[in-house]
C-alpha cells in the first residue's frame, strides 16, 4: 500500500498529569513524529512511575451506576477533556481505553459481580455497556460536543484493556468468552453510528496469538485488533506477517498497541527488577524490535513514554521523554515508522 505507518505511546495515568508535564510529553511525542496516545479511565491516587500527579477517582466509585448520569464521577473525563486541543495541536489523537482488567479485581465491578461474573452475568454486561455509553456521550467541556462526535481528536475507543487476561494463564477463558468482546464492540458501534471516523478496537491481550481470536476477526463491529506483546519472538517480522494476512482476509486492521524493551537484565517479558542492562544493549533491542514490527507493516504504540526521569520502578519498560539514554533510539524508530510502508491504511484516522 502507498500509505505509511506510524508510532505512538501509552500513558495509563495521563488524566493525572499537571499541565506542564502534559505539554512536555506532547512536545516530545510530536518531536518523535508519534501520532496516537492511549489513555485509560481508571482512578489513580499516588505518584506513578515517578510522575507527580493530580489524584483522580474511578469513574464509578461507590456503586455500579447502571446509566444514572448523576452517579458517575466524571473527574477523569473532565481531566481528559483538557487534553483534546493540546494533543491535536501536537498532531496527536487519543485512544480511549474505557476500563482495564488491571483495575477489575478491586473496583466496583469486581467487588459487585466477581471477576468472572463481570464477564458472564447479563446484569454486569448491561451495567458495563451503560458505562461505555456514558463515556462516549460525555460532553467535552471545552469543545462542547460529546466524545463520540470528536473524531478529529479521538483515534479509537476500546471497551477494556486486556480483557480477561488474569483468569487463567493459557488463554482458554478468553477463547471460551470471545463473544464478550464483540458484544461490547457492538455497544460502542451503536453509539458511534455508521460513520467510522472513530475506530472500535479490542484492547489487546497478553501476547500476539492470544490477542487475535477468530471471533473478533469475524465481528463486524470491530475495526482494529490490538496486539500486545513483550516477548521478542512476538516481534519477528515473518511471524507477524501471518497475522497481517489473517487480518486482511477478515477486512480488519492490526496495531501493535503495547510493546516495550525491558530496562533490566531479567527476561524481556518478565521485567520486575534486576540489574540495569547496558544502555547500548537496551538501545540495540529497541532498534531491532521496532524495526521488525515496522517491517511487518504494523503501526505501534510504545509502553510507555513518560514526561519525567524514569525511577526504574517494577515492570520497567518506560522511557523518559528527551532525557532518557534510550529516547534518541525510540525517537529514531518512531520517525522511521512514519517513512515505512504500512500493511493497513490508517490515513483517515491520523493527523
Amino acid at each position: 500500500m502507498a500509505t505509511h505507518s506510524f508510532a505512538g505511546s501509552n500513558l495509563y495515568y495521563a488524566a493525572g498529569l499537571y499541565p506542564e508535564d502534559r505539554d512536555t510529553l506532547l512536545s516530545g511525542l510530536q518531536n518523535a513524529g508519534m501520532k496516537v496516545l492511549r489513555v485509560w479511565l481508571d482512578g489513580q491516587s499516588e505518584t506513578q512511575k515517578g510522575t507527580n500527579i493530580m489524584p483522580f477517582p474511578s469513574l464509578e466509585t461507590t456503586q455500579v451506576c447502571n446509566g444514572v448520569a448523576s452517579c458517575y464521577n466524571d473527574t477523569v473525563l473532565a481531566r481528559l477533556d483538557d487534553w483534546f486541543i493540546p494533543a491535536h495541536q501536537h498532531g496527536i489523537k487519543l485512544l480511549i481505553s474505557m476500563h482495564s482488567y488491571n483495575a477489575l479485581p478491586g473496583d466496583i465491578y469486581g467487588t459487585t459481580y466477581g471477576v468472572t461474573g463481570f464477564y458472564e452475568e447479563p446484569d454486569a454486561q448491561a451495567a458495563f455497556d451503560a458505562r461505555l455509553k456514558h463515556v462516549m456521550n460525555h460532553v467535552n467541556h471545552v469543545l462542547r460536543k460529546p466524545w463520540k462526535e470528536l473524531d478529529q481528536y479521538i483515534f479509537g475507543f476500546e471497551a477494556e484493556n486486556e480483557a480477561m487476561i488474569g483468569i487463567d494463564g493459557t488463554g482458554a477463558y478468553i477463547r471460551a468468552h470471545q463473544q464478550w468482546q464483540c458484544d461490547r464492540a457492538r455497544t460502542i458501534r451503536s453509539e458511534l453510528g455508521a460513520d467510522r471516523g472513530i475506530l472500535v478496537m479490542t484492547g489487546g491481550e497478553s501476547w500476539v496469538d492470544e490477542s487475535v481470536q477468530d471471533g473478533w476477526l469475524n465481528c463486524s463491529a470491530l475495526d482494529v485488533i490490538s496486539l500486545h506483546a513483550y516477548s521478542p519472538g512476538d516481534y519477528n517480522t515473518t511471524f507477524l506477517q501471518t497475522y497481517v494476512q489473517r487480518a486482511h482476509a477478515a477486512d480488519k486492521k492490526l496495531v501493535m498497541e503495547e510493546w516495550g524493551a525491558c530496562y533490566f537484565d531479567t527476561d524481556q517479558n518478565n521485567c520486575p527488577s534486576g540489574d540495569a542492562l547496558p544502555a547500548s544493549t537496551r538501545g540495540a533491542n529497541l532498534q531491532a524490535w521496532a524495526a521488525e514490527i515496522t517491517a511487518a507493516g504494523l503501526p505501534w504504540l510504545y509502553w510507555q513514554v513518560i514526561p519525567n526521569p524514569d525511577p526504574h520502578w517494577g515492570g520497567d519498560y518506560e522511557i523518559a521523554v528527551s532525557t532518557d539514554p534510550s529516547w534518541a533510539t525510540l525517537r529514531a524508530a518512531a520517525l522511521a515508522a512514519l517513512r515505512a510502508p504500512a500493511a493497513f491504511d490508517f490515513a483517515a484516522w491520523v493527523l
